[in-house]
């Protein structure tokens, strides 16, 4: 994490400690790197530039508005999940004709707006979801562009919760039934049938699986192509990881995997389309915002135990829930290393379960007062947060060189019941 560095030993983001950010806005607090953010999605965008193409930020990993916002100057479309992601898309000026709605449940309420708003497509997941989406588009009357996400039963070896081209999981038409699910499709008077897509799971450390699910994408797309059902894009998905301080990462950068990608593409096009191109869309997250954001936390007691000792911090698991629900490892440096001997620690919070925890079996030299900082967790940190407790979210904080911007202030604690109501 080239943006979060110890200089003149402390811990900086940027040109800025991150000592200060902690005694200014407090903790828990996240804070993120413009520079980093700009860096990972060039990764993606440089190598589409004069290309047919759409990086499409999967935002669940981090919805903020300025990041939103950021990334959508940059060109950026954006792969959403709700009705609620949609409208945040809008809020930060990003253009609702590059936006790609997936998810297995969409509402009809969420059809609407999105049909309402002019998506790009819909990535769909069932054939109920097919008629459904015909219903509302028939009423409204429109045409509602589909894609559908196909499962192509490909290990991503990634960790089951985040694993989702496998027949067992939830996401997804089966690659079995796809060819009838297609003609269903084409046949429903409201659909425009554009695209096809496929996203197998995140943080995977190979691009092995992501290529093998294209193969079998592009496949399909010809066997489509021989029944009168043409695509106009393919769908890549995301999935790239990000080293989490285990010193395991992709084995390329993501701009040598979108050449791959490219490369299998074009070859394909020249072999068995005489050359004619077609659109190619990634939705890549994690790997776009997971090095660009800490999260920084303070110790509150160090207590020694028979078994385990424990340096009781003020995150919690509803600061940062990967760690309780992937048990997730995440890499923990001091913002101000001392001198001393190490001790092992476990990293837990106040919250008041025994899955409240956030790092395990630690080596640090820490003293109540401390400020630490979680490393890498831009991504799936604050958008999984959590009121658990009544405790309200963390601040939020950009840094973009040596300025410093509050982009999301820390919850009031009255706030969290200001929409409950006594019954007299």
């Amino acid at each position: 994490m080239s943006h979060f560095a110890l200089q003149n030993g402390v811990l900086h983001a940027e040109r800025v400690p991150l000592s200060a950010i902690a005694e200014q806005y407090g903790t828990p607090t996240y804070v993120y790197s413009k520079a980093r953010l700009l860096e990972n999605f060039a990764g993606y965008a440089a190598p589409c530039a004069g290309r047919d193409a759409l990086v499409c930020y999967a935002m669940k990993a981090n919805s903020n508005l300025a990041i939103l916002d950021i990334l959508a100057r940059q060109g950026a479309g954006f792969d959403i999940v709700s009705g609620g992601e949609l409208l945040r898309v809008i809020a930060a000026g990003g253009d609702p004709g590059k936006v790609i709605f997936s998810g297995v449940g969409k509402t009809m309420a969420e059809i609407g707006l999105a049909l309402e708003k002019g998506i790009l497509c819909f990535n769909v997941e069932s054939i109920p979801e097919l008629h459904r989406i015909n219903e509302v588009a028939g009423r409204m009357g429109k045409r509602a562009p589909v894609s559908l996400r196909v499962n192509p039963n490909v290990d991503a070896r990634t960790h089951p919760y985040i694993a989702t081209g496998l027949k067992a999981s939830k996401f997804g038409v089966a690659f079995a039934d796809a060819l009838a699910t297609y003609r269903t499709a084409a046949a429903l008077p409201h659909l425009d049938v554009v695209g096809i897509d496929c996203h197998i799971g995140s943080q995977l450390l190979d691009d092995a699986p992501l290529l093998e699910a294209l193969d079998k994408v592009i496949e399909l797309v010809d066997t489509l192509a021989d029944e009168g059902i043409h695509i106009h894009h393919v769908d890549v998905g995301g999935g790239l990881g990000i080293d989490y301080g285990t010193g395991e990462a992709p084995p390329v950068p993501a701009s040598a995997y979108v050449e791959r990608v490219f490369a299998r593409i074009d070859a394909w096009r020249a072999a068995r389309h005489g050359g004619k191109p077609v659109k190619v869309i990634f939705e890549p997250g994690r790997s776009i915002v997971g090095d660009t954001g800490v999260l920084l936390m303070a110790v509150e007691f160090v207590k020694p135990g028979e078994e385990k000792n424990f340096c009781v911090i003020d995150a919690a698991m509803n600061d940062m829930a990967r760690p309780t629900l992937y048990q997730a490892w995440m890499d923990v440096q001091p913002v101000k290393p001392r001198q001393g001997t190490p001790v092992t620690y476990d990293l837990v919070g106040p919250v008041c379960e025994s899955g409240d925890w956030l790092a395990r079996d630690r080596a640090l030299v820490v003293e109540p007062g401390d400020v630490l900082a979680m490393m890498a967790a831009g991504a799936y940190g604050f958008t999984m947060s959590s009121n658990y407790n009544t405790r309200g979210r963390a601040a939020e904080v950009l840094v973009d060189g040596d300025q410093v911007h509050l982009i999301r202030r820390r919850e009031d604690p009255a706030e969290l019941f200001a929409l409950e109501s006594l019954v007299k």
